[in-house]
């Protein structure tokens, strides 16, 4: 267990940023499996700038890694296009 006040309150501040990333970054991957599984074009293509602008935050903020974004969004493309 942590000794310094400092030490403690960098685990509080730890806990409440891990948790608050892991809900943002459910929520992106729930909202990607969704553009991934419809089948309609108009639907995806309606939802796919959201999506894009959820991805860029959560890189713009460091919750994934800028590439994964990229490649995320690069596949979706694709995936919209073969629609």
């Amino acid at each position: 267990m942590a000794n310094h006040k400092s030490a403690l309150k960098r685990i509080r501040q730890a806990e409440k940023r891990r948790l608050h990333n892991k809900y943002y970054a459910k929520t992106a991957r729930n909202a990607v499996k969704k553009l991934r599984n419809s089948s309609e074009k108009e639907s995806a293509t309606e939802m796919f700038p959201k999506v894009a602008a959820m991805l860029d935050k959560l890189a713009k903020r460091n919750v994934i890694h800028k590439n994964k974004a990229s490649n995320l969004k690069s596949k979706l493309a694709k995936h919209i296009n073969k629609l």
